[in-house]
């Protein structure tokens, strides 16, 4: 195995991951944090939420968040003229596809709501929208994490294949 080899499997597999936890957290939203909410009342559920994307803010979620398409990016440059590569790709324009659903939809909502003004009126422009946009961002990375695992696989059958000499 060459050294480009391994650092493109090194790569592939960082995305994986960091697709993982970000599609991860993205679907804990949608089946936990906001059916919960949803429970709550309006000022609990605009005070929680503002919360919520205060401190989602942090370097370890932006590590995933923009890590996560970056180095798919990275893995699909890697991924020329291989195998695996319409995987990767699939999972670029997936992974480009959630970054804008995020920033052109749930961010505005979160900027929104952070603006203030009556509990009920923000919640009722926030809520609906914002739930919906993140069921579609969540399913959109979890088939982006789909199509890398998919890549990763397929990679691997490759190499096996090279190493057992079928493949000159």
């Amino acid at each position: 195995m060459t050294q480009n080899s391994r650092s493109s499997g090194i790569v592939l597999g960082a995305a994986t991951v960091a697709t993982g936890l970000v599609a991860g957290a993205f679907y804990v939203f949608a089946c936990a944090v906001m059916p919960a909410l949803a429970r709550s009342d309006d000022r609990v559920y605009v005070e929680v939420m503002r919360d919520i994307n205060e401190v989602i803010q942090n370097p370890v979620f932006f590590l995933g968040f923009l890590g996560a398409p970056l180095l798919t990016a990275v893995a699909a440059r890697q991924a020329r003229g291989r195998g695996h590569r319409r995987w990767v790709w699939a999972a670029l324009v997936l992974s480009a596809l959630a970054f804008l659903v995020t920033v052109a939809f749930n961010v505005p909502l979160n900027d929104a709501l952070a603006r203030g003004g009556d509990p009920g009126a923000l919640r009722e422009d926030f809520e609906d929208p914002w739930v919906a946009w993140n069921i579609v961002r969540a399913v959109l990375l979890t088939v982006t994490l789909g199509c890398l695992v998919k890549a990763t696989g397929s990679r691997a059958a490759a190499r096996d294949q090279r190493d057992a000499g079928v493949l000159h």
